[in-house]
């Protein structure tokens, strides 16, 4: 077996390189045999280039041809040349010539591959992610890995060039579960200690900031042992900012800068700025959210002054009880049957609802419903406009508690978007929202808790409602916002002592309980420690925005399904007894 030098990639070759000898190392894509020639098309990351196998020039090499499969791993050297009329392809970036083989070695075979890599339409993701080297190999999942290392690669491009310190922080790091849960991991040297795997870099960035860096970022990987979505991986990574002395704005304003930039070079689009700016409060009332899909209308709208009007005892008892009623107007629904509608009752009562009222407009605007008898002329006339509603759409209505009717509408209103083909595909729409509440009452716990995280600032002008209003109190927050996929989440950090230990009473976190978990950092506060903020992006949801994915696992080498099961090496695994007593642990669970 000779070993060659590869002279070129499998993407690069052109009318240029005509009578130059090369050798190429790469895949077998696919395999013709036309009469007396061989065909192989030879493919690398970077591309394809056809190479025949002319018994006239080399007969051993044509013979070995006849033995190799899709997937072999072969070395060619050949002279370049042009193709012959008729036979160019103008789908390969090499189509204008081919390589015609004097030497031919086999690098490695191949056997026959659990499924064809040209053919995944009616193959299961379990068996993708099982032989996922293979799902790799495919032209599809090649370029979504690329263009996500292409988008980091001019993250971390735009960060250089304006003074920023990329610095890595601990991977293993002290438990403080005040979000999701931690992944803990025992010590061996310290028995019945435990390190906790980082959530994010939240309080490292912020001592970096108190150590006066004044600019760092990273490309940190996180971990959350929590509940999986199409959206969610055990393990992910965050583009991790964090700026002093910048306010909100500024720091809004160059992120903008940075989204600009790899739209255009990633999808050759141009973006427009500044983004469109939404407060968290309007976001829930006119998209039932707070990270709105902006890319239609239909937007909700609150009727409840109507329903206090009608004779509708379902949305006048729900409104003395402290609730509220809103309704959305769908077009394209006028023809739903009964059962068509009682559907969407189901989709809403997966939210809470116990059910959901409609008014359809025929095209005459006459109101058809069981409960038109409930409301004069008058007060569905309001309704209408105050919906934008038109003939041929259907009014629809949900009344019950705030956190209910706004889950179940903006549920109802993607649903119907994508299904009336409102959404428009094409259209990049980003919204920052801003002004949203610092934190929200927890039933169960009985207690405030934080909507961002403990370090995020009150507004100044809010610091009073601390004890007065905390549900009043507004955060310096800021959520980036992709067509209803929030990319993004920051704020200014609280920066003195006083008002962090004010916030930590406030979310029921005691003076020793704060030493115990944050001691460091607020001790960090009383030296000097600057105003500053920052945010941090989930790389791996803009990269599945970028290519177009359906889920985050397209856009991860090597991902977890929604069970956190590696399917390709079988983690998590049992572990051998000995393992265990190193670390002085015993697990509960029986063979």
């Amino acid at each position: 077996m000779t070993y060659k030098k590869s002279s070129h990639n499998c993407g690069e070759l052109d009318t240029g390189n005509v009578g130059r000898e090369v050798t190429l190392k790469g895949w077998v894509d696919s395999r013709r045999d036309h009469g007396g020639l061989t065909f192989i098309d030879l493919r690398d990351r970077e591309g394809i280039t056809q190479v025949v196998l002319n018994p006239d020039i080399d007969a051993a090499a044509h013979r070995k041809a006849h033995e190799i499969r899709n997937e072999f791993v072969l070395q060619i050297t050949g002279k370049v040349s042009a193709r012959p009329e008729g036979t160019i392809n103008p789908n390969l970036k090499t189509g204008k010539i081919e390589i015609y083989v004097d030497e031919l070695v086999v690098l490695n075979g191949c056997k026959t591959t659990p499924f064809q890599l040209d053919e995944t339409e009616n193959v299961s993701e379990s068996m993708r992610l099982k032989y996922r080297y293979l799902d790799l190999r495919r032209s599809e999942m090649r370029k979504k890995i690329s263009d996500r290392s292409r988008t980091t690669r001019l993250i971390r491009d735009f960060f250089d060039s304006r003074g920023f310190l990329d610095i890595e922080t601990p991977m293993l790091t002290k438990s403080t579960p005040e979000g999701a849960r931690d992944y803990l991991v025992p010590s061996r040297v310290n028995p019945g200690k435990f390190y906790a795997l980082p959530q994010s870099p939240q309080l490292f960035k912020q001592l970096l900031m108190a150590a006066g860096f004044e600019k760092y970022y990273q490309i940190a990987r996180c971990f959350r042992d929590e509940d999986l979505r199409a959206d969610r991986q055990p393990e992910f990574t965050q583009v991790d900012v964090e700026v002093s002395f910048l306010s909100a704005e500024e720091i809004m304003e160059f992120m903008e800068e940075l989204f600009v930039i790899i739209f255009k070079e990633v999808k050759d689009v141009e973006l427009k700025t500044p983004f469109p700016r939404l407060t968290w409060r309007e976001a829930m009332a006119k998209y039932g959210k707070d990270a709105p899909d902006t890319r239609f209308d239909m937007l909700i709208g609150d009727v409840s002054d109507f329903g206090a009007k009608c004779g509708f005892n379902v949305f006048k008892s729900v409104l003395e009880k402290g609730g509220v009623v809103r309704g959305i107007a769908s077009p394209g629904c006028f023809d739903y049957s009964r059962k068509d509608m009682d559907d969407l009752i189901e989709e809403v009562k997966t939210y809470g609802a116990k059910g959901l009222a409609w008014v359809k407009i025929d095209e005459d605007g006459k109101y058809v419903s069981p409960i038109t008898k409930f409301f004069t002329q008058e007060l569905l006339d309001g309704i209408r406009k105050r919906l934008d509603a038109k003939p041929l759409d259907t009014m629809m209505f949900l009344a019950d508690s705030e956190n209910i009717v706004c889950a179940g509408l903006a549920h109802i209103r993607l649903l119907l978007g994508k299904r009336m083909g409102l959404i428009d595909e094409s259209k990049n729409s980003f919204v920052w929202v801003v002004d949203s509440p610092l934190v929200e009452w927890s039933p169960d716990g009985k207690r405030w808790v934080a909507l961002h995280h403990p370090f995020t600032s009150v507004r100044d002008e809010d610091r009073g409602l601390l004890k007065e209003n905390p549900g009043a109190a507004l955060a310096k927050a800021y959520d980036i916002v992709l067509n209803g996929t929030e990319v993004g989440g920051g704020s200014i950090r609280i920066h003195q002592r006083d008002l962090q230990m004010e916030t930590f009473d406030l979310l029921g976190i005691g003076a020793d309980e704060a030493n115990e978990k944050f001691g460091f950092l607020v001790e960090a506060l009383d030296f000097g420690c600057p105003p500053h903020g920052g945010i941090a992006l989930g790389l791996d949801r803009l990269a599945m925005i970028l290519t177009g994915s359906d889920s985050i696992r397209d856009v991860i080498a090597f991902p977890k399904t929604q069970k956190a099961i590696d399917m390709m090496t079988d983690a998590p695994s049992v572990v051998e007894t000995e393992q265990l007593r190193e670390l002085s642990l015993k697990t509960g669970v029986k063979k």
